[in-house]
């Protein structure tokens, strides 16, 4: 089993998801994606993989959406929001789990249990 967890060590709920994770012997990969951003393609295939379109995944109650005026409701490509994420991390929402070919948002953590 492959794992991987898009993780923000001061966000309470990274921090459950990855104990959830080792709980049930899990270790994962750790991708610190504030330091380390996806790429286009990965975010792209994560998002796939989760079912979600850009904005879905977007914080928008984050300083930064709010300083650039977003809104879900914004008229903008996909390429665009994923170039807005790539460009602000912090916008991302976390944390984001994959298990092999499955991937789910740990927000609450025990969403995990549904790919494990």
């Amino acid at each position: 089993m492959e794992a991987t967890i898009y993780h923000n060590s001061r966000c309470s709920k990274c921090r459950s998801s990855l104990a959830l994770l080792n709980e049930n012997g899990i270790d994962p990969e750790i991708i610190n994606y504030l330091d380390n951003p996806p790429t286009q393609a990965e975010l792209k295939h994560l998002l796939q993989l989760l079912g979600k379109q850009p904005q879905d995944v977007i914080r928008f109650n984050e300083g930064v959406a709010k300083d650039l005026g977003l809104s879900a409701k914004d008229d903008r490509s996909a390429d665009e929001w994923i170039k807005l994420m790539i460009t602000n991390p912090v916008l991302i929402e976390r944390p984001i789990v994959v298990i092999d070919d499955k991937a789910v948002l740990g927000r609450p953590p025990e969403n995990i249990l549904s790919i494990i």
